[in-house]
C-alpha cells in the first residue's frame, strides 16, 4: 500500500512516501481502506517531538474516513463494506490514516451519518469530539453566553455550532476579517478582532458588563488574563491548547474568588461516555442539516509535506489528505 511515515522526529522533511505492507486486523479490530485522512495540529506536534521515543516507523494522522475492508476475530463480518469515519487511529499505535489501509479497534470506526461523505467524516474526530467536550463538559449551555477563541479553526468552528445548537449566545475572537466571516457563518453572534481590539473591553461591552459563562479556549496561557477579566462568577474555561505559554502560572486566588472551573480537554483521554455523547449529537445534527463540518485545504498523499507545512501556519478549517478514490 502507499503510505506516508517518519522514522525520526523533525520538520515536514522527515516524512517519507512509499510502499508499506497492508496491516491485517487483529482481534477486535477492523481494517479500513482510507479515502480521506484528516490532518490536525497534534499530528505535526507529534511528528516534531514525540512525546515518546520512536521504536519503529510511524504512519501519522489520527482521523480519517473510508470503507471497512476486513474484520478481525470477534468483530461482526457484516461490518465489511460499511462507510466509516475513524478516530484515534494511532493513539498508542503506529499505523495512522496517512496510508491506503489502517487498522483500528472496531469502536473507533463509526458508520458515517446519513448524507456525510468521506471529506466530512475526516473532520469528525479530533475537531468535533474536542469541541463537544469543551462546550458541554460543565453542563448545558442553554441561555448562556459562550466565548469561543479562534472561531475559524477546526475545533473553534465546531464549538461555535455546538454552542449555538445548545441554545447559547456565542461570541468569538478572530484575527482577520476573513476569519470573522467564517465564525459568523458558523453562528457567532459577534466577533472580536484580537489584533485590533481590546478583547476584554469589547466582550464586556457586548455583554452589557456581565461577561461570559463559558470559554472554549485555544490558547489558555496567552489569553489567561483576558479570561479572568471576562468570566462571570461560577464560569468555566475549557482549554484544549496553550501553544504560546504551555506552562502557564495560575493565579489561584483570582480563580477561587470567582469560583472558576478550569478544565483541560484532551480528546484521547476523554471519558468514553463523553465520546459517545458527542458522536450521538454530531450524527443527529449532521443528518438534520444543522452543522457544517468546514473542510479546509486538500492535498494529495504525495504532497503530505506541504500539507504539514500548511498546518503549522494555521489554516482555515481542517486540512484533508486525499488518499484513495473510493
Amino acid at each position: 500500500m502507499r503510505a506516508a511515515w517518519y522514522s525520526e522526529f523533525g520538520g515536514p522533511e522527515v516524512l517519507q512516501i512509499g510502499d508499506k505492507p497492508v496491516p491485517a486486523p487483529a482481534a477486535g479490530e477492523v481494517q479500513v481502506r482510507i479515502a480521506v485522512s484528516g490532518l490536525n495540529p497534534v499530528d505535526y506536534k507529534r511528528r516534531s517531538a514525540g512525546p515518546e521515543p520512536l521504536s519503529e516507523d510511524v504512519v501519522p494522522h489520527f482521523d480519517g474516513a473510508g470503507v471497512i475492508e476486513a474484520v478481525g476475530e470477534g468483530v461482526d463480518g457484516a461490518r465489511v463494506g460499511q462507510p466509516v469515519w475513524v478516530y484515534e487511529a494511532f493513539w498508542h499505535r503506529t499505523n495512522g490514516t496517512a496510508a491506503e489501509f489502517c487498522t483500528v479497534p472496531a469502536d473507533r470506526a463509526v458508520i458515517l451519518p446519513s448524507g456525510a461523505d468521506f471529506a466530512a467524516g475526516a473532520t469528525f474526530g479530533i475537531p468535533a469530539l474536542t469541541a463537544h467536550r469543551a462546550v458541554f463538559a460543565d453542563g448545558p449551555v442553554n441561555g448562556q453566553t459562550v466565548l469561543v477563541t479562534g472561531g475559524a479553526g477546526a475545533v473553534g468552528a465546531y464549538a461555535i455550532q455546538f454552542a449555538r445548537l445548545g441554545g447559547a449566545r456565542v461570541l468569538s475572537t478572530v484575527s482577520s476579517a476573513e476569519k470573522a466571516g467564517v465564525a459568523e457563518r458558523m453562528g457567532a453572534t459577534a466577533t472580536i478582532d484580537r489584533k485590533t481590539e481590546d478583547v476584554a473591553a469589547r466582550i464586556m461591552e457586548l455583554t452589557d458588563g456581565a461577561g461570559v459563562d463559558r470559554i472554549v479556549e485555544v490558547d489558555f496561557g496567552g489569553n489567561y488574563e483576558t479570561s479572568l477579566a471576562v468570566l462571570k462568577v461560577n464560569g468555566a474555561i475549557a482549554g484544549y491548547s496553550s501553544d504560546s505559554q504551555p506552562e502557564t502560572p495560575v493565579t489561584f486566588r483570582a480563580l477561587m474568588f470567582k469560583n472558576i472551573t478550569v478544565r483541560g480537554v484532551l480528546v484521547f483521554n476523554m471519558p468514553e461516555s463523553a465520546k459517545q455523547a458527542a458522536i450521538t449529537d454530531l450524527h443527529k445534527w449532521y443528518a438534520d442539516g444543522e452543522i457544517d463540518p468546514f473542510p479546509g485545504p486538500r492535498y494529495a498523499l504525495a504532497d503530505i509535506r506541504a500539507a504539514h507545512e500548511h498546518q503549522q501556519r494555521g489554516p482555515l478549517g481542517n486540512i484533508l489528505i486525499d488518499v484513495a478514490d473510493l
